[in-house]
């Protein structure tokens, strides 16, 4: 037809090469067949070419219509674990959401918990932390260094190995008692970057952003009480107390009474963060006559009329209003004591489910999904038992052309 052009149709040398080129791209991925998407698989899984055994068992998966035991086998490789999860995890574990920090008891306890295909809910509560097998002659697991994980990553030990990489019971080597673990939220990494100065609103915002896929901006609430606003919140900043009514108030009304619940942690070092270590309070603290850490009782001349945080109870006041589109479990009682049960909290949201297929999604696939995309990977992520291993299987289904 007048006024179209095809592929070939342009007007200088260098931009016919790059038509064709991309129209030859075009047509490999609208043309592959079994065995490019075989490859394909393997590469945005495990991010190496698949031997010509495991291409061949691919292919024929592939060729059968099970991409799902395709995936599996790309999964099986050990850079599934050493790089693809070591990089998509580790961002999560500091504040600078860089993926360029060595391996740590977060990161390695993710990995473990997907290896095994374990309820992925448990990250933020289990007393569960992944460790080296204590016969593989690494310094020894420390709660003041990350001596132990860095030997692992230096000698490229493979995560995929349960021999190697082992799972074991929290309190057991950190002395927490077991009610006070939750997870990655109590690691010592989660700890040093998250715990460590502040008022620990740190971890909350974090957690957040990592597990539910929301920042504090976007789910701003000026419609719930401010009961529980603690005192070294400023009712009037700069001088200015509409501030603190249409901008500071919508983040802490639910803020503050959730992450109460890390009123008894803290992360404490003297000269060198990388030697600090987590502390939990079982007794009372000399500084405040109470469990609860000073960090939560400091500033209190800000606003003198403040919430006084009395010990380590939480509610969860986003289950009514706006934020009750998150999804919070119907089964739960939306209050609590302590990091264990705020973590299930969180875990048990439709928010928190979504959010991993989202991650994974944009992990494996470079892309951005869409709402029907997220739907189906949630629903069968669930179904799976939380299994996060689903997740990448699924979606990398999304992506291995046609």
């Amino acid at each position: 037809m007048i006024g179209e052009k095809t592929c070939t149709q342009h007007h200088t040398p260098v931009m016919l090469m790059l038509v064709a080129l991309l129209c030859f791209v075009q047509s490999s991925n609208l043309l592959a067949g079994p065995r490019e998407q075989a490859r394909r698989i393997h590469d945005r899984l495990a991010g190496v070419p698949p031997s010509d055994a495991v291409l061949t068992q691919m292919t024929t998966l592939v060729s059968g219509g099970d991409v799902t035991a395709a995936a599996n086998l790309a999964m099986a490789n050990r850079n599934f674990y050493n790089v693809t999860l070591k990089n998509f995890i580790t961002p999560w574990t500091n504040e600078d959401q860089t993926v360029f920090a060595a391996l740590n008891d977060y990161t390695a306890t993710v990995i473990g918990i997907i290896r095994d295909e374990r309820d992925f809910r448990d990250i933020l509560s289990a007393d569960i932390l992944y460790t080296g097998n204590s016969g593989l002659g690494l310094t020894p697991y420390s709660v003041s260094s990350n001596q132990h994980y860095i030997e692992m990553e230096m000698q490229g030990m493979d995560l995929s190995d349960a021999n190697t990489l082992v799972e074991r019971a929290q309190s057991d080597i950190t002395g927490l008692p077991a009610n006070a673990t939750a997870g990655i939220i109590t690691s010592r990494a989660a700890a040093r970057a998250f715990f460590s100065d502040g008022t620990n609103r740190a971890m909350f915002r974090f957690t957040l952003l990592n597990h539910l896929c929301v920042d504090m901006e976007q789910i701003k609430d000026n419609t719930r009480a401010t009961d529980r606003i603690r005192q070294d919140a400023s009712r009037s900043p700069g001088g200015d107390s509409r501030i603190y009514i249409n901008r500071c108030s919508g983040c802490h009304t639910g803020m503050d009474p959730l992450m109460q619940a890390y009123a008894y942690y803290d992360f404490e070092y003297t000269n060198n963060i990388e030697t600090g270590q987590l502390v939990y309070n079982t007794g009372n603290d000399p500084e405040t006559g109470s469990r609860v850490q000073p960090k939560f009782l400091q500033n209190a001349t800000v606003f003198p009329y403040g919430y006084v945080t009395p010990d380590d109870s939480w509610d969860n006041y986003w289950r009514e209003g706006p934020n009750s589109v998150l999804g919070w479990d119907p089964a739960l009682p939306g209050s609590g004591a302590g990091a264990k049960s705020m973590g299930q909290e969180l875990a048990q949201s439709e928010a928190f489910a979504s959010c991993q297929a989202k991650k994974v999604f944009r992990a494996v696939c470079l892309r951005e999904p869409d709402g029907t995309q997220i739907s189906s990977l949630t629903s069968n992520f669930k179904s799976s038992g939380y299994n996060l291993k689903t997740v990448f299987a699924d979606a990398v289904s999304y992506c291995m052309g046609n």
